[in-house]
Protein backbone atom coordinates (compact mmCIF):
# COMPACT_ATOMS: atom_id res chain seq x y z
CA UNK A 1 0.00 0.00 0.00
CA UNK A 2 1.01 3.14 -0.48
CA UNK A 3 0.47 6.90 1.42
CA UNK A 4 0.40 9.86 -1.43
CA UNK A 5 -0.66 13.25 -2.22
CA UNK A 6 -1.86 12.77 -6.15
CA UNK A 7 -1.04 15.64 -8.27
CA UNK A 8 -1.93 16.37 -11.66
CA UNK A 9 0.62 14.41 -13.45
CA UNK A 10 -1.80 11.43 -12.45
CA UNK A 11 -5.47 13.04 -12.41
CA UNK A 12 -7.07 9.60 -11.79
CA UNK A 13 -5.50 9.53 -8.61
CA UNK A 14 -7.30 12.48 -7.03
CA UNK A 15 -10.14 12.26 -5.13
CA UNK A 16 -13.51 13.86 -6.31
CA UNK A 17 -12.93 17.14 -4.51
CA UNK A 18 -9.82 17.52 -6.02
CA UNK A 19 -10.74 16.68 -9.20
CA UNK A 20 -13.52 19.00 -9.04
CA UNK A 21 -10.77 22.22 -7.93
CA UNK A 22 -8.56 20.81 -10.63
CA UNK A 23 -10.84 21.19 -13.57
CA UNK A 24 -12.61 24.20 -12.22
CA UNK A 25 -8.69 26.09 -12.05
CA UNK A 26 -7.89 24.55 -15.66
CA UNK A 27 -4.86 22.56 -14.12
CA UNK A 28 -6.37 19.39 -16.14
CA UNK A 29 -8.77 18.95 -18.71
CA UNK A 30 -11.48 16.51 -19.04
CA UNK A 31 -10.57 14.58 -21.69
CA UNK A 32 -7.26 14.16 -19.82
CA UNK A 33 -8.80 13.15 -16.63
CA UNK A 34 -10.97 10.89 -18.67
CA UNK A 35 -8.02 9.31 -20.60
CA UNK A 36 -6.26 9.00 -17.09
CA UNK A 37 -9.37 6.79 -15.52
CA UNK A 38 -9.39 4.56 -19.10
CA UNK A 39 -5.79 3.70 -18.80
CA UNK A 40 -6.02 2.26 -15.20
CA UNK A 41 -9.29 0.88 -15.99
CA UNK A 42 -7.22 -1.09 -18.68
CA UNK A 43 -4.71 -2.13 -16.65
CA UNK A 44 -6.36 -2.98 -13.67
CA UNK A 45 -9.61 -4.80 -15.34
CA UNK A 46 -7.97 -7.87 -16.25
CA UNK A 47 -6.79 -8.20 -12.52
CA UNK A 48 -9.88 -6.84 -10.44
CA UNK A 49 -13.35 -8.05 -12.91
CA UNK A 50 -14.37 -4.50 -11.44
CA UNK A 51 -16.72 -3.40 -14.68
CA UNK A 52 -19.08 -4.80 -16.48
CA UNK A 53 -19.27 -2.66 -19.69
CA UNK A 54 -16.55 -0.14 -20.57
CA UNK A 55 -17.20 2.40 -22.96
CA UNK A 56 -13.75 4.51 -24.00
CA UNK A 57 -15.49 6.13 -27.22
CA UNK A 58 -18.88 7.53 -25.47
CA UNK A 59 -16.50 8.88 -22.81
CA UNK A 60 -13.74 10.79 -24.34
CA UNK A 61 -16.54 12.12 -26.61
CA UNK A 62 -18.25 13.53 -23.86
CA UNK A 63 -15.55 14.81 -22.16
CA UNK A 64 -14.46 16.61 -25.29
CA UNK A 65 -18.05 18.26 -24.50
CA UNK A 66 -17.31 19.03 -21.08
CA UNK A 67 -14.48 20.33 -22.03
CA UNK A 68 -15.81 23.20 -24.08
CA UNK A 69 -18.34 24.12 -21.75
CA UNK A 70 -15.87 24.28 -18.79
CA UNK A 71 -13.15 26.72 -20.89
CA UNK A 72 -16.46 29.03 -22.00
CA UNK A 73 -17.03 29.42 -18.41
CA UNK A 74 -20.93 27.77 -18.86
CA UNK A 75 -20.16 24.22 -16.53
CA UNK A 76 -23.65 21.97 -16.53
CA UNK A 77 -22.90 21.84 -12.54
CA UNK A 78 -20.81 20.45 -9.80
CA UNK A 79 -19.81 17.41 -12.02
CA UNK A 80 -19.14 18.85 -15.10
CA UNK A 81 -16.54 16.83 -16.73
CA UNK A 82 -15.63 14.22 -13.95
CA UNK A 83 -16.06 10.69 -14.99
CA UNK A 84 -17.78 7.93 -13.10
CA UNK A 85 -19.02 4.39 -13.03
CA UNK A 86 -22.02 3.18 -11.23
CA UNK A 87 -23.37 -0.27 -10.17
CA UNK A 88 -25.08 -1.63 -13.02
CA UNK A 89 -28.66 -1.75 -11.00
CA UNK A 90 -28.96 1.96 -12.26
CA UNK A 91 -30.84 2.36 -15.25
CA UNK A 92 -30.10 4.81 -18.24
CA UNK A 93 -32.12 5.22 -21.06
CA UNK A 94 -30.93 3.38 -24.13
CA UNK A 95 -28.25 1.61 -22.09
CA UNK A 96 -28.29 -1.97 -20.92
CA UNK A 97 -28.63 -2.81 -17.26
CA UNK A 98 -27.84 -6.05 -16.60
CA UNK A 99 -28.41 -6.24 -12.99
CA UNK A 100 -25.12 -8.52 -12.65
CA UNK A 101 -27.62 -11.21 -14.15
CA UNK A 102 -28.14 -13.29 -17.28
CA UNK A 103 -32.29 -12.47 -16.96
CA UNK A 104 -31.31 -9.54 -18.07
CA UNK A 105 -27.97 -9.58 -20.08
CA UNK A 106 -29.39 -7.48 -22.95
CA UNK A 107 -32.36 -5.42 -21.21
CA UNK A 108 -32.39 -1.63 -22.45
CA UNK A 109 -33.45 0.32 -19.84
CA UNK A 110 -36.03 2.85 -21.38
CA UNK A 111 -35.85 5.19 -18.51
CA UNK A 112 -33.49 7.01 -16.22
CA UNK A 113 -32.57 6.26 -12.80
CA UNK A 114 -33.13 9.33 -10.74
CA UNK A 115 -29.71 9.12 -8.60
CA UNK A 116 -28.10 8.78 -11.65
CA UNK A 117 -30.15 11.27 -14.19
CA UNK A 118 -29.18 13.99 -11.19
CA UNK A 119 -25.56 13.09 -11.27
CA UNK A 120 -25.27 13.49 -15.05
CA UNK A 121 -27.30 16.68 -14.78
CA UNK A 122 -24.32 18.41 -13.24
CA UNK A 123 -22.23 17.00 -16.26
CA UNK A 124 -20.99 13.44 -14.61
CA UNK A 125 -19.66 11.68 -17.72
CA UNK A 126 -20.01 7.79 -17.84
CA UNK A 127 -17.22 5.41 -18.31
CA UNK A 128 -19.61 2.26 -17.78
CA UNK A 129 -20.73 -0.12 -15.81
CA UNK A 130 -19.66 -2.06 -12.73
CA UNK A 131 -19.94 -5.37 -11.66
CA UNK A 132 -22.25 -6.41 -8.65
CA UNK A 133 -23.54 -9.26 -7.33
CA UNK A 134 -26.70 -11.43 -9.40
CA UNK A 135 -29.31 -8.91 -8.71
CA UNK A 136 -28.22 -7.01 -5.98
CA UNK A 137 -28.39 -10.33 -3.73
CA UNK A 138 -25.27 -11.22 -2.26
CA UNK A 139 -22.48 -10.31 0.57
CA UNK A 140 -19.33 -11.23 -1.05
CA UNK A 141 -19.06 -10.46 -4.60
CA UNK A 142 -19.26 -13.76 -6.17
CA UNK A 143 -21.11 -13.38 -10.06
CA UNK A 144 -21.21 -16.65 -11.89
CA UNK A 145 -22.37 -14.79 -15.15
CA UNK A 146 -19.95 -11.98 -15.66
CA UNK A 147 -17.18 -13.06 -13.49
CA UNK A 148 -16.20 -12.77 -9.87
CA UNK A 149 -15.20 -9.27 -8.46
CA UNK A 150 -11.59 -9.31 -7.44
CA UNK A 151 -10.16 -7.54 -3.91
CA UNK A 152 -7.55 -4.70 -5.31
CA UNK A 153 -5.72 -5.01 -1.85
CA UNK A 154 -5.16 -8.86 -2.33
CA UNK A 155 -6.77 -10.72 -5.64
CA UNK A 156 -7.45 -13.85 -4.10
CA UNK A 157 -9.65 -12.31 -1.41
CA UNK A 158 -13.68 -11.10 -2.17
CA UNK A 159 -14.40 -7.29 -2.54
CA UNK A 160 -17.95 -7.61 -0.53
CA UNK A 161 -21.29 -7.27 -2.40
CA UNK A 162 -23.44 -6.73 -3.48
CA UNK A 163 -21.62 -3.81 -4.67
CA UNK A 164 -18.19 -5.22 -5.66
CA UNK A 165 -17.75 -3.38 -8.76
CA UNK A 166 -17.97 -0.26 -7.19
CA UNK A 167 -16.12 -0.71 -4.20
CA UNK A 168 -13.19 -2.27 -6.45
CA UNK A 169 -13.06 0.62 -9.16
CA UNK A 170 -12.81 3.13 -6.45
CA UNK A 171 -10.20 1.38 -4.08
CA UNK A 172 -8.24 1.15 -7.77
CA UNK A 173 -9.05 4.55 -8.48
CA UNK A 174 -10.52 3.57 -11.53
CA UNK A 175 -13.40 5.99 -11.12
CA UNK A 176 -13.38 8.61 -7.98
CA UNK A 177 -16.82 7.74 -6.36
CA UNK A 178 -19.86 4.88 -7.64
CA UNK A 179 -23.31 4.51 -6.67
CA UNK A 180 -23.97 1.17 -4.63
CA UNK A 181 -27.07 -0.11 -2.88
CA UNK A 182 -27.44 -0.81 0.65
CA UNK A 183 -29.88 -3.48 1.26
CA UNK A 184 -28.60 -5.65 3.72
CA UNK A 185 -25.00 -4.03 4.02
CA UNK A 186 -23.85 -3.67 0.14
CA UNK A 187 -22.50 -0.72 0.50
CA UNK A 188 -20.43 -0.67 3.88
CA UNK A 189 -19.51 -4.35 3.08
CA UNK A 190 -17.25 -3.26 -0.10
CA UNK A 191 -16.33 -0.43 1.35
CA UNK A 192 -15.16 -2.20 4.26
CA UNK A 193 -13.24 -4.97 2.50
CA UNK A 194 -11.86 -2.72 -0.72
CA UNK A 195 -10.85 0.23 2.08
CA UNK A 196 -13.31 3.15 0.34
CA UNK A 197 -15.75 5.03 2.22
CA UNK A 198 -19.48 3.98 1.69
CA UNK A 199 -22.70 5.75 2.86
CA UNK A 200 -25.91 3.98 3.63
CA UNK A 201 -28.13 6.40 3.81
CA UNK A 202 -31.61 6.78 5.76
CA UNK A 203 -34.52 4.24 4.19
CA UNK A 204 -36.45 7.27 2.03
CA UNK A 205 -32.97 9.58 1.76
CA UNK A 206 -32.42 9.28 -2.20
CA UNK A 207 -34.89 8.34 -4.61
CA UNK A 208 -34.53 4.22 -5.56
CA UNK A 209 -37.04 4.91 -8.80
CA UNK A 210 -34.89 3.65 -11.77
CA UNK A 211 -32.77 1.06 -9.80
CA UNK A 212 -33.67 -2.33 -9.71
CA UNK A 213 -35.47 -3.33 -6.82
CA UNK A 214 -34.86 -6.37 -3.78
CA UNK A 215 -36.55 -5.25 -0.94
CA UNK A 216 -39.13 -2.56 -0.94
CA UNK A 217 -38.50 -2.25 2.91
CA UNK A 218 -35.09 -1.67 2.85
CA UNK A 219 -33.55 -1.02 -0.74
CA UNK A 220 -31.44 2.54 -0.44
CA UNK A 221 -29.42 3.89 -2.42
CA UNK A 222 -25.40 5.57 -1.35
CA UNK A 223 -21.84 6.50 -2.78
CA UNK A 224 -19.11 4.90 -1.86
CA UNK A 225 -15.94 7.38 -2.61
CA UNK A 226 -12.80 8.11 -1.64
CA UNK A 227 -13.71 10.09 1.83
CA UNK A 228 -16.47 11.13 3.46
CA UNK A 229 -16.23 15.02 2.13
CA UNK A 230 -16.54 13.05 -1.69
CA UNK A 231 -19.87 10.66 -0.21
CA UNK A 232 -21.20 13.96 1.08
CA UNK A 233 -20.26 16.31 -2.30
CA UNK A 234 -22.74 13.24 -3.99
CA UNK A 235 -25.45 12.84 -1.33
CA UNK A 236 -25.98 16.65 -1.64
CA UNK A 237 -26.51 15.90 -5.63
CA UNK A 238 -28.76 12.57 -5.62
CA UNK A 239 -30.71 13.83 -2.10
CA UNK A 240 -34.27 14.42 -1.79
CA UNK A 241 -38.19 14.07 -2.84
CA UNK A 242 -38.75 12.47 -6.12
CA UNK A 243 -42.31 12.51 -7.65
CA UNK A 244 -41.55 9.56 -9.65
CA UNK A 245 -41.17 7.44 -6.18
CA UNK A 246 -43.72 8.29 -3.29
CA UNK A 247 -41.15 6.37 -0.49
CA UNK A 248 -38.56 8.98 -1.06
CA UNK A 249 -38.74 11.57 1.83
CA UNK A 250 -39.47 15.08 1.36
CA UNK A 251 -37.66 15.54 4.64
CA UNK A 252 -34.86 18.86 4.02
CA UNK A 253 -31.76 17.86 2.30
CA UNK A 254 -29.46 20.14 4.47
CA UNK A 255 -25.72 21.33 3.12
CA UNK A 256 -24.21 18.72 3.82
CA UNK A 257 -20.85 20.76 2.80
CA UNK A 258 -21.10 22.47 5.82
CA UNK A 259 -20.53 19.14 8.43
CA UNK A 260 -16.98 19.36 6.86
CA UNK A 261 -15.98 23.11 8.62
CA UNK A 262 -17.17 21.72 12.02
CA UNK A 263 -14.67 20.44 14.62
CA UNK A 264 -15.98 17.03 16.23
CA UNK A 265 -14.82 18.01 19.87
CA UNK A 266 -17.51 17.78 22.05
CA UNK A 267 -19.61 15.71 20.19
CA UNK A 268 -20.70 12.06 21.69
CA UNK A 269 -19.78 8.24 20.17
CA UNK A 270 -21.41 5.47 21.71
CA UNK A 271 -19.53 2.00 21.78
CA UNK A 272 -22.26 -0.39 22.34
CA UNK A 273 -21.98 -3.02 25.14
CA UNK A 274 -22.72 -6.03 23.33
CA UNK A 275 -23.09 -7.72 19.91
CA UNK A 276 -21.17 -5.61 17.13
CA UNK A 277 -18.35 -6.22 20.09
CA UNK A 278 -18.72 -9.43 20.42
CA UNK A 279 -16.77 -12.34 18.52
CA UNK A 280 -14.47 -9.99 16.96
CA UNK A 281 -11.26 -11.51 15.33
CA UNK A 282 -7.75 -10.07 17.20
CA UNK A 283 -6.71 -7.73 14.34
CA UNK A 284 -10.42 -6.43 13.96
CA UNK A 285 -10.46 -5.82 17.45
CA UNK A 286 -7.69 -3.83 17.35
CA UNK A 287 -8.54 -1.39 14.74
CA UNK A 288 -11.58 -0.70 16.58
CA UNK A 289 -10.07 0.66 20.25
CA UNK A 290 -7.74 2.46 17.69
CA UNK A 291 -10.17 4.04 16.27
CA UNK A 292 -12.12 5.12 19.64
CA UNK A 293 -8.24 6.12 20.95
CA UNK A 294 -8.07 8.59 17.63
CA UNK A 295 -11.48 9.93 18.35
CA UNK A 296 -10.78 10.72 21.67
CA UNK A 297 -7.64 12.08 21.01
CA UNK A 298 -10.34 14.46 18.66
CA UNK A 299 -12.23 15.13 21.86
CA UNK A 300 -14.64 13.17 20.80
CA UNK A 301 -16.36 11.62 24.44
CA UNK A 302 -16.91 7.48 24.40
CA UNK A 303 -19.75 6.62 25.90
CA UNK A 304 -21.38 3.18 26.34
CA UNK A 305 -24.74 2.30 25.45
CA UNK A 306 -27.16 -0.63 25.86
CA UNK A 307 -28.67 -1.43 22.55
CA UNK A 308 -31.80 -3.70 22.35
CA UNK A 309 -31.36 -7.02 21.04
CA UNK A 310 -29.80 -6.77 17.32
CA UNK A 311 -30.01 -10.62 16.94
CA UNK A 312 -33.71 -9.85 16.57
CA UNK A 313 -33.26 -7.49 14.29
CA UNK A 314 -31.49 -9.31 12.41
CA UNK A 315 -33.52 -11.91 12.36
CA UNK A 316 -36.60 -9.40 11.24
CA UNK A 317 -34.46 -7.82 8.55
CA UNK A 318 -33.90 -11.17 6.49
CA UNK A 319 -37.50 -11.93 6.76
CA UNK A 320 -38.55 -8.97 5.13
CA UNK A 321 -35.45 -9.25 2.70
CA UNK A 322 -36.22 -12.83 1.64
CA UNK A 323 -40.21 -12.57 1.38
CA UNK A 324 -39.62 -9.06 -0.41
CA UNK A 325 -37.35 -10.54 -2.46
CA UNK A 326 -39.13 -13.66 -3.39
CA UNK A 327 -41.92 -11.86 -4.22
CA UNK A 328 -40.38 -9.30 -6.63
CA UNK A 329 -38.58 -12.64 -8.60
CA UNK A 330 -41.63 -14.85 -8.85
CA UNK A 331 -42.32 -14.76 -12.15
CA UNK A 332 -38.73 -14.70 -13.71
CA UNK A 333 -38.02 -17.81 -10.85
CA UNK A 334 -41.04 -19.93 -12.73
CA UNK A 335 -40.13 -19.41 -15.68
CA UNK A 336 -36.71 -19.11 -15.58
CA UNK A 337 -34.70 -20.72 -12.59
CA UNK A 338 -32.09 -22.20 -14.36
CA UNK A 339 -30.65 -18.86 -15.55
CA UNK A 340 -30.33 -17.95 -12.02
CA UNK A 341 -27.13 -18.34 -10.27
CA UNK A 342 -27.33 -21.84 -7.76
CA UNK A 343 -26.81 -19.30 -4.40
CA UNK A 344 -29.05 -16.31 -5.67
CA UNK A 345 -31.86 -18.94 -6.85
CA UNK A 346 -31.62 -21.01 -3.41
CA UNK A 347 -31.90 -17.60 -1.30
CA UNK A 348 -34.71 -16.27 -3.05
CA UNK A 349 -36.93 -19.34 -3.46
CA UNK A 350 -36.68 -19.64 0.57
CA UNK A 351 -38.30 -16.53 0.72
CA UNK A 352 -41.95 -18.48 -0.44
CA UNK A 353 -41.72 -20.42 2.67
CA UNK A 354 -42.06 -17.12 4.85
CA UNK A 355 -45.58 -17.41 6.61
CA UNK A 356 -47.67 -14.27 5.81
CA UNK A 357 -47.69 -13.82 9.84
CA UNK A 358 -44.80 -13.57 10.38
CA UNK A 359 -43.59 -10.98 6.98
CA UNK A 360 -46.25 -9.16 8.72
CA UNK A 361 -44.75 -9.15 12.61
CA UNK A 362 -41.47 -8.32 11.02
CA UNK A 363 -43.33 -5.30 9.52
CA UNK A 364 -45.41 -4.15 12.51
CA UNK A 365 -42.22 -4.23 14.86
CA UNK A 366 -40.24 -2.26 12.91
CA UNK A 367 -41.76 1.06 14.40
CA UNK A 368 -41.48 -0.16 17.78
CA UNK A 369 -37.65 -1.29 17.44
CA UNK A 370 -36.75 1.79 16.40
CA UNK A 371 -38.78 3.52 19.07
CA UNK A 372 -36.47 1.34 21.65
CA UNK A 373 -33.19 2.37 19.86
CA UNK A 374 -33.54 6.06 19.48
CA UNK A 375 -34.46 5.92 23.47
CA UNK A 376 -31.29 3.96 23.98
CA UNK A 377 -28.91 6.22 21.42
CA UNK A 378 -30.56 9.66 22.94
CA UNK A 379 -26.97 10.67 24.91
CA UNK A 380 -25.29 10.12 21.75
CA UNK A 381 -24.44 11.73 18.28
CA UNK A 382 -23.93 8.09 17.05
CA UNK A 383 -22.42 4.70 17.60
CA UNK A 384 -19.23 3.19 16.53
CA UNK A 385 -19.37 -0.66 15.17
CA UNK A 386 -17.14 -2.76 13.18
CA UNK A 387 -19.04 -3.42 9.88
CA UNK A 388 -17.20 -7.05 9.70
CA UNK A 389 -16.09 -9.43 12.71
CA UNK A 390 -12.78 -9.92 10.34
CA UNK A 391 -11.43 -8.64 6.99
CA UNK A 392 -11.92 -9.85 3.60
CA UNK A 393 -12.17 -13.95 3.21
CA UNK A 394 -10.59 -15.52 -0.25
CA UNK A 395 -12.91 -16.46 -3.02
CA UNK A 396 -12.12 -19.76 -2.20
CA UNK A 397 -12.76 -20.24 1.29
CA UNK A 398 -16.41 -17.72 0.76
CA UNK A 399 -17.55 -19.67 -2.29
CA UNK A 400 -20.05 -21.63 -1.46
CA UNK A 401 -23.04 -21.61 -3.62
CA UNK A 402 -26.55 -22.74 -2.81
CA UNK A 403 -25.04 -25.25 -0.89
CA UNK A 404 -26.89 -25.90 2.83
CA UNK A 405 -24.34 -24.16 4.63
CA UNK A 406 -24.44 -21.02 2.36
CA UNK A 407 -26.45 -18.95 4.84
CA UNK A 408 -24.18 -19.24 7.62
CA UNK A 409 -21.58 -17.87 5.56
CA UNK A 410 -23.56 -15.00 4.53
CA UNK A 411 -24.84 -14.43 8.15
CA UNK A 412 -21.52 -14.17 9.20
CA UNK A 413 -20.38 -11.39 7.38
CA UNK A 414 -23.77 -9.25 7.33
CA UNK A 415 -24.43 -10.13 11.07
CA UNK A 416 -23.47 -6.24 11.77
CA UNK A 417 -25.33 -4.66 9.04
CA UNK A 418 -28.26 -6.39 8.93
CA UNK A 419 -29.88 -4.74 12.40
CA UNK A 420 -29.17 -1.10 10.58
CA UNK A 421 -31.16 -2.18 7.56
CA UNK A 422 -33.77 -3.11 9.75
CA UNK A 423 -34.45 0.02 11.38
CA UNK A 424 -33.81 2.45 8.18
CA UNK A 425 -31.07 3.85 9.64
CA UNK A 426 -27.76 5.84 7.83
CA UNK A 427 -24.31 4.50 8.20
CA UNK A 428 -20.91 5.51 7.35
CA UNK A 429 -18.10 2.58 6.92
CA UNK A 430 -14.65 4.45 7.14
CA UNK A 431 -11.35 3.28 6.38
CA UNK A 432 -9.45 2.43 9.71
CA UNK A 433 -6.69 -0.01 9.21
CA UNK A 434 -5.15 -3.41 7.69
CA UNK A 435 -4.28 -6.65 8.79
CA UNK A 436 -1.06 -7.96 9.07
CA UNK A 437 -1.79 -9.66 5.42
CA UNK A 438 -2.69 -6.23 4.19
CA UNK A 439 -6.64 -6.63 4.49
CA UNK A 440 -8.59 -3.11 4.74
CA UNK A 441 -10.82 -3.02 7.72
CA UNK A 442 -13.26 -0.66 8.02
CA UNK A 443 -15.34 0.40 11.29
CA UNK A 444 -19.25 2.02 10.42
CA UNK A 445 -20.47 5.22 12.15
CA UNK A 446 -24.18 4.98 12.83
CA UNK A 447 -26.53 8.00 13.10
CA UNK A 448 -30.40 8.70 13.34
CA UNK A 449 -32.54 8.59 10.68
CA UNK A 450 -31.92 11.62 8.27
CA UNK A 451 -28.67 12.40 10.41
CA UNK A 452 -26.01 12.02 7.52
CA UNK A 453 -24.72 15.41 8.51
CA UNK A 454 -23.56 14.20 11.77
CA UNK A 455 -21.91 11.02 10.68
CA UNK A 456 -20.46 12.27 7.46
CA UNK A 457 -18.81 15.33 10.44
CA UNK A 458 -17.29 12.39 12.37
CA UNK A 459 -16.39 10.36 9.18
CA UNK A 460 -14.24 13.67 7.86
CA UNK A 461 -13.04 14.14 11.97
CA UNK A 462 -11.97 10.80 11.65
CA UNK A 463 -10.51 11.08 7.92
CA UNK A 464 -8.36 14.81 9.32
CA UNK A 465 -6.79 12.53 11.93
CA UNK A 466 -5.98 9.43 9.70
CA UNK A 467 -4.61 8.51 6.23
CA UNK A 468 -6.25 4.89 5.60
CA UNK A 469 -8.84 6.46 3.23
CA UNK A 470 -5.32 8.10 1.34
CA UNK A 471 -3.96 4.44 0.95
CA UNK A 472 -4.11 3.18 -2.62
CA UNK A 473 -3.59 -0.56 -3.64
CA UNK A 474 -0.50 -1.11 -6.30
CA UNK A 475 -0.91 -2.56 -9.34
CA UNK A 476 0.17 -6.42 -9.03
CA UNK A 477 3.69 -6.76 -10.72
CA UNK A 478 3.77 -2.79 -10.93
CA UNK A 479 6.02 -0.52 -9.01
CA UNK A 480 4.47 1.26 -6.15
CA UNK A 481 2.11 4.01 -7.41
Amino acid sequence: MTAMTPTVADPALLDLAGMIEALAARKVSSVELTQACLARIAAWQPVINAFIAIEPDEALAAAREADTRLSGGAARGLLDGVPFAHKDMFYAKGKISTCGSKIRRDWVADEDSTALLRLTETGAIRLGTLNMAEFAYGPTGHNVHFGDARNPWRPAHVTGGSSSGSGAAVAARLTPAALGSDTGGSVRMPANFCGVTGLKTTVGRVSRFGAMPLSQSLDTVGPLATSALDCGLILGLIAGADPRDPTASDVAVPDYAAAFDQDVRGMRLGVPSRFYTENLDPETEAVYQAALDLFRQEGVEIVAIDLPDQAVLSAASQVLLAAEGAAFHRQWLRERPQDYGDQVRARLENGFAIPAVTYLESLRYRGIALAEHLAAVAGVDAFLAPVSAKASPTLEESDVGGAPGAEAVIQQITRFMRPINYLGLPALSVPSGFTRAGLPVGLQIVGRPFAEDVILRLGAGFQRASDFHRQIPSLPGAPDE
